[in-house]
């Protein structure tokens, strides 16, 4: 009998009992299904944002001649700034910083805190916002469907929080929006899932390799000036330690009961011993992490002194850009 996977893979795949093909389709018998509504909701949130930014920033008003034209006229005080200010068509970075983006001074200096929350919802224009968007319903749709509002909705915000707390340590002279940190986060939450639900999966190599390659590309790709690579390492590292904390699942031993006859025993453990011991390790070090870095940020402390290197994870110089500008 075909299984809802094999229905929406377009036929029937032979598996083996308890187990699924792909962690694309990870729906057991006996799992409950969520309608995603969270997604859905941070997905307008972020758009709602975006339009009022764009009504706050009103470039016809605030944009002399010397600056520029201002692109698509015809929107009147929703027109984005000319391009030599952003060339992602979106606000200035006054009315960015004044609707709340990240900036280490405002954070440390006036205590603006909130700044690392309220990043995550600004996005520096639409080429920006349509990118993160198009991520966020292909990831996060699915996964919600899978775990739920809560586990994902909470794996967005903390990976948001996450990134931004690794730029305010690393990013001084610049500020920082978008939801890159959450969305990688989700793509963290997606590996460790995997890895800490081995057992009920097969083709286990090719799904990590996936999962690996699209990660690795994405990162290698903020090297490049101007992306702020810190938010994505630190989203992805929260986002992979809350997965083994928040998304492990009973291994396929347990989820066999449901095709035992009515009344058999079923002695499987619902959970095995290093699932455990994964979400314990992962735990800790998200809890150390969290608390180390605010920490950090708000003493004002400058990571780049106790690493001299770690610049080069988020721009690379060549002879075509320099990184300081």
């Amino acid at each position: 009998m075909a299984t809802r996977a094999d229905v929406e893979k377009g036929g029937v795949v032979r598996k083996e009992p308890g187990k699924v093909p792909s962690p694309l389709y990870p729906q057991h018998e006996g799992e409950r299904e969520w309608v995603p509504w969270i997604v859905p909701v941070f997905f307008v949130a972020n758009i709602t944002v975006f339009v009022i930014t764009m009504y706050v920033n009103n470039c016809p008003a605030h944009t002399t001649a010397r600056d520029g034209k201002c692109i698509a006229r015809f929107l009147g005080r929703f027109s984005f700034q000319p391009l030599r200010q952003n060339p992602l068509l979106g606000p200035s970075s006054a009315t960015l910083t004044k609707m709340g983006a990240l900036v280490w001074e405002k954070v440390v200096h006036h205590h603006q805190g909130w700044r690392l929350l309220s990043s995550m919802w600004l996005h520096a224009g639409v080429l920006h916002l349509v990118a993160n968007m198009l991520c966020l319903l292909f990831v996060g749709m699915r996964l919600e469907q899978q775990f739920g509002y809560v586990r994902i909705g909470a794996i967005y915000v903390l990976s948001g929080l996450g990134g931004a707390v690794l730029s305010s340590l690393f990013i001084r002279n610049h500020i920082s929006v978008g939801a890159s940190g959450a969305l990688f986060g989700l793509l963290g939450a997606m590996l460790s899932e995997l890895l800490t639900n081995w057992s009920i999966y097969t083709n286990k190599a090719a799904a990590v390799a996936t999962l690996l390659f699209v990660a690795a590309v994405n990162l290698v790709l903020g090297i490049l000036p101007h992306v702020n690579n810190f938010a994505h390492i630190g989203g992805f590292l929260a986002g992979f330690l809350l997965g083994f904390v928040v998304l492990m699942r009973p291994h396929f031993g347990w989820m066999e009961r449901y095709s035992l006859p009515a009344g058999a025993p079923c002695t499987a453990r619902k959970y095995l011993a290093y699932q455990w011991i994964l979400l314990a390790v992962a735990l800790l070090l998200l809890v150390v992490g969290f608390a180390v870095g605010m920490a950090m940020v708000f003493r004002g402390a400058n990571a780049s002194d106790s690493c001299h290197w770690c610049h080069y994870l988020s721009c690379v110089p060549t002879a075509r850009w320099n990184c300081t500008n």
